[in-house]
């Protein structure tokens, strides 16, 4: 009698942290990419409790997982939302960000204030929404070029709304490689809604 093959190792894994008033459309861009590159387990949304989270346009979702039972993410994508500023006082939430900061990270609209109280965006290069312009230079970044998509080594910052598919596209590059992001970007008609960083 043969031994059973063993079960296939489950693939990389993206980290989405989520919080009350974040933006669905930039959260659902960035999950679809992540499913039509990794599968439907690719993306994983996190909280720091499994309590149901309202998103900015009312729409009620549940987190998949704990911050304590993630397994190690391969990167992160932080949507933006109007709940973004006070998330981002989350002292568990900080932690997280520092912790992983050397990982491939795409970051939409006001999700920068998130990486900016974690202190990821010191020295760095950033793009991002023109109304936070004042506001990013508080985090001590080398350079803000607002309105624009960013990519400063593992981290891609865009504007807020479609923004989210050029940071979803840098992370999918990054984890599946570039004809991996160019295909879905073609499956999703992206192609005629930007021209990829």
């Amino acid at each position: 009698m043969t031994d059973p093959e063993p079960a296939s190792p489950p693939g990389p894994v993206v980290a989405l942290p989520v919080y009350p008033g974040v933006s669905e459309l930039e959260l659902g861009l960035m999950v679809t990419v992540l499913r039509l590159c990794g599968g439907e387990k690719a993306a994983l949304t996190v909280h720091r409790s499994r309590i149901s989270v309202v998103t900015a346009g009312g729409l009620v979702m549940t987190p998949h997982v704990l911050y304590a039972a993630l397994p190690e993410p391969a990167a992160l994508l932080l949507p933006g939302g109007p709940g973004a500023a006070k998330a981002s006082r989350d002292p568990l939430l900080r932690a997280f960000l520092a912790a992983h900061a050397a990982l491939p990270t795409g970051v939409s609209g006001s999700g920068l204030l998130l990486l900016g109280e974690a202190g990821v965006l010191d020295g760095r290069a950033v793009g991002g929404p023109a109304d936070l312009t004042d506001t990013l230079w508080n985090y001590t970044p080398q350079e803000v070029r607002p309105g624009e998509v960013v990519t400063d080594g593992a981290l891609c910052s865009a504007p807020a709304g479609l923004g989210a598919l050029h940071a979803a596209l840098h992370v999918a590059r990054a984890v599946w490689g570039e004809e991996a992001a160019q295909d879905t970007l073609v499956r999703i008609g992206g192609n005629s809604l930007l021209i990829p960083a």
